[in-house]
């Protein structure tokens, strides 16, 4: 009778823990079936370290483009990638006088297609806004020009979003 008793407690206790757990795991798959149902910009959109991309693709127009059909390779400078630039740069670029210029660097970090982590190669690749940009591998670190990537494979329904700590720039 006791170990019966004991047999039950044990399920009793253990079963709360167990349930626990399959929510915790459900909450997991869930937040990746959003993510998987969110495009590439909704993704940025809902990360505050880019709060600073999102007002500029605002900014330049290209919010609509973004969200479109695809595929896309975003290079996304975090906050604090814009912060490296020249004070008065961010602010500069975002009045409606620059818009072009923004959308045209902007358009330097978007490659058309989605090219995940482990399809990338070194050499130039063509970005959105027509020119080349040098993608390298240096002491195990992937470099897009003089940024270095940080974070890979954030997919989106229409793409995929590369985390870079720097803004690069055509000219570069």
């Amino acid at each position: 009778m006791k170990i019966t008793n004991l047999l039950f407690a044990a399920t009793a206790l253990l079963l709360p823990i167990s349930a626990q757990a399959d929510h915790h795991e459900k909450e997991k798959m869930d937040k990746k079936e959003m993510m998987d149902k969110k495009n590439v910009v909704e993704i940025a959109a809902g990360n505050e370290s880019f709060s600073t991309l999102v007002a500029a693709v605002k900014a330049a127009g290209l919010a609509e483009a973004l969200s479109g059909d695809g595929p896309f390779t975003i290079f996304a400078p975090t906050n604090e990638a814009f912060a490296k630039l020249p004070a008065g740069t961010v602010e500069s670029l975002l009045k409606p006088e620059n818009k072009e210029k923004l959308a045209s660097i902007l358009k330097y970090h978007v490659v058309s297609g989605k090219v995940m982590a482990a399809d990338v190669k070194a050499g130039k690749v063509e970005m959105l806004d027509g020119s080349s940009a040098m993608v390298s591998v240096k002491e195990g670190k992937v470099m897009i020009d003089k940024a270095m990537v940080v974070k890979t494979d954030i997919a989106g329904t229409n793409g995929v979003i590369h985390v870079i700590d720097s803004v690069i720039l055509p000219s570069e």
